[in-house]
């Protein structure tokens, strides 16, 4: 079957659209085999897959190719997660310190919290 590397990145459910994963492997975030490759790249079954979100590289292994858009449910069937424990805690570490950066109230006001502001202005005068 021949099949390019970002439509084969798309369709297990890495990237959301063709051009984000044609565009992540462009620029080197995506690699096929521990080596730099192009979207046209044709991938074959047990390659390994790495990706490079944020500080952390996780590996798939190629179980089997497809190029239709799979339900996220069944992604397991078709590539195989290889990435190490102690990636996979790096990336946790990185969302919990992205997470505790913003806290809550922070920003905008919603509607609601505008609406109480304006009548607690209106009783006070």
């Amino acid at each position: 079957m021949k099949l390019r590397l970002d439509k084969f990145i798309w369709a297990i459910r890495i990237a959301k659209t063709r051009s984000l994963a044609h565009e992540a492997i462009s620029k080197g975030k995506i690699k096929m085999n521990f080596k730099d490759i192009k979207p046209s790249y044709q991938p074959q079954e047990n390659d390994i897959i790495t990706i490079h979100r944020n500080s952390a590289v996780f590996s798939y292994k190629v179980i089997v190719l497809t190029d239709k858009r799979i339900g996220a449910k069944l992604v397991h069937d078709f590539i195989e997660n290889t990435t190490p424990p102690e990636e996979i805690e790096k990336f946790e570490q990185y969302l919990l310190s992205q997470k505790s950066y913003r806290i809550n109230g922070d920003g905008k006001p919603s509607k609601k919290d505008r609406r109480d502001l304006d009548e607690f202005k209106d009783n006070f005068e």
